[in-house]
């Protein structure tokens, strides 16, 4: 009895409190007891405002649970960190142990070209004289070019009238077939571009003779070096060093250049913005033909992009025309995404089911093609050229694995129709770099200036004196300012602002405070205990 304080009723207990609570109108339930009418509108009005109260919590709730997201952007401005720069020569290599397969793969287009379109482009197509590139240090591994591998004459290419065409015109697409492993379910891979299916034709044969070179040859170690692609390399004025880049193979653009692709150099930090503190390059943008097939533009790719990061030059970059001076102009905007119940993003990858195939840090892009590569070798029992081998596995060959092309284009339309869980399991980084270009082109070098240029070029080492206009190309890449913008999530509705919230509506519909919220808590204590008691009492009567 010294803890709890006893009522004859609950009469008295709701008497009590409406005359005594912090609530404002409860009392006036109480007062107008004489008064029905009164009583029953003021129950209906307290009652009503409850309803409101609760309803407009449970939308707020909602709102909360939902974790929608506002973005909030300010400007920085410090010195930071130059961007890595990739570039590639846009003219792929003749590899010595596969080059007889390469020769035969011309010769196929050869005829594939004249019997789709009756032209013979052997003279002006086809350069089989120029040189090889020769991979040393090999007298362990057996000559491929002799090897049992044979070009496949299973995918020849075809034109086909196209039913697509409505305009009545009569028009054909071109394209070639490919089968499952039973030869029951059959499709044509056909273009409306005659060049375009030619292209990707030849770029199949292609990935199924690179496939014969073995894992354990590092194939960049063997290209041309870069004195043969960079004639100069200035940066805020002072020469490039030999270790301000990383040499790397990509499968189709070859030898391929990485300028500061760590980071972590203080020579390569910006201090101040303008194309005389940028990246100045003179690039060597010569058309030998080594497989004019497999690219069919002259000049240089390059790419921007964060630093640890794979380049994936095939989806982003842009190229340089030769005999031409481009002004690239960057601006950096970097996002930070929330994660967690906001969003879905990972900070490093190491949170996603995806094992990454590269040894970068962690991009959508390397996710993506590692999440297709895994599903390649799973579903089509081989690896496709492009992407890194995860363990164990080989890459495709139509000798080995006919039906892998039919796998691969019918894996590849459901990846690129989403049909695929890799865009699930791949997330966007959490924090990321962006960067916005701005390009300027000009003639270079100028008419009356070419002679003393080539000149100039032919004095250096290993630069060949037949230079001229048409196979150079000068790039600069600067920052435009230093100051970056910055995008950032936070939440739309925290916790304090949902307790603010609900502090708000609580005191426009009742007029209290947390303390009221308190005196309803002792009201529903009170309750309780005063019902216990009553039923001891009657339990106890009747037991009596």
């Amino acid at each position: 009895e010294g803890l709890i304080e006893f009522y004859d009723s609950f009469k008295d207990m709701f008497e009590f409190f409406c005359k005594n609570t912090t609530i404002h109108g409860t009392i006036r339930l109480v007062c107008s007891g004489s008064n029905r009418m009164k009583t029953a509108f003021w129950t209906l009005l307290f009652l009503a405002s409850f309803g409101m109260l609760y309803w407009q919590f449970a939308l707020m709730f909602n709102q909360y649970w939902a974790y929608p997201v506002v973005l909030t952007m300010s400007m920085h401005s410090e010195p930071k960190m130059f961007p890595a720069i990739t570039i590639c020569n846009l003219d792929p290599y003749r590899f010595e142990l596969v080059s007889e397969h390469l020769v035969q793969l011309d010769h196929m287009a050869e005829e594939s070209i004249t019997f789709l379109y009756g032209v013979n482009t052997s003279a002006s197509l086809f350069h089989m004289n120029e040189k090889n590139i020769y991979i040393k240090d090999l007298s362990n591994i057996s000559n491929l070019s002799r090897s049992s591998f044979r070009l496949s004459q299973n995918f020849s290419l075809l034109r086909m009238p196209d039913h697509s065409n409505m305009s009545g015109k009569k028009h054909y697409s071109v394209g070639f077939r490919l089968c499952n492993a039973t030869g029951g379910n059959c499709f044509y891979k056909t273009y409306s571009s005659g060049m375009d299916a030619i292209l990707e034709w030849y770029r199949f044969h292609y990935m199924n003779i690179m496939s014969q070179l073995p894992v354990i040859i590092n194939i960049s170690d063997h290209e041309e070096q870069i004195e043969d692609i960079v004639y100069s390399c200035q940066y805020d004025g002072e020469p490039c060093r030999p270790g301000d880049y990383v040499h790397f193979h990509h499968p189709v653009f070859g030898s391929c250049y990485t300028f500061n692709s760590k980071g972590t150099d203080s020579f390569w930090t910006a201090t101040k913005p303008g194309i005389p503190y940028g990246l100045s390059l003179i690039l060597r943008a010569e058309q030998k033909d080594h497989i004019p097939l497999l690219s069919t533009v002259a000049g240089v790719k390059v790419m921007i992009h964060n630093h640890n990061q794979t380049p994936f030059l095939e989806h982003e970059g842009f190229d340089i025309r030769p005999g031409i001076a481009t002004t690239i102009g960057i601006q950096q905007d970097e996002v930070n995404r929330l994660g967690g119940n906001y969003g879905k993003c990972t900070t490093d990858g190491s949170d996603v089911n995806v094992k990454l195939l590269y040894n970068n840090s962690y991009t959508l892009q390397a996710c993506l093609h590692s999440c297709f590569q895994h599903i390649m070798v799973r579903k089509c029992g081989c690896g496709y050229y492009y992407y890194p081998l995860p363990p164990g596995a080989e890459y495709c060959d139509y000798n080995k694995q006919p039906a892998w092309g039919h796998c691969f284009y019918r894996l590849y339309n459901r990846l690129r129709n989403h049909h695929l869980n890799c865009f699930d399991q791949c997330p966007k980084p959490c924090r990321e770099s962006l960067y916005k270009v701005s390009a300027g082109t000009a003639k270079w070098p100028s008419t009356k200036s070419q002679d003393w240029v080539r000149q100039a070029l032919r004095h250096q080492k290993g630069y060949n004196s037949t230079s001229n206009r048409s196979d150079i190309a000068k790039v600069t890449i600067f920052y435009q300012q230093l100051n970056y913008q910055s995008v950032n999530e936070s939440p739309l509705l925290s916790v304090n602002l949902l307790l603010s919230s609900m502090g708000s509506q609580w005191s426009l519909w009742f007029g209290s405070s947390v303390l009221s919220v308190v005196e309803m808590f002792e009201l529903l204590v009170d309750t309780l205990v005063l019902s216990l008691l009553f039923c001891y009492q009657s339990f106890r009567a009747k037991k009596t």
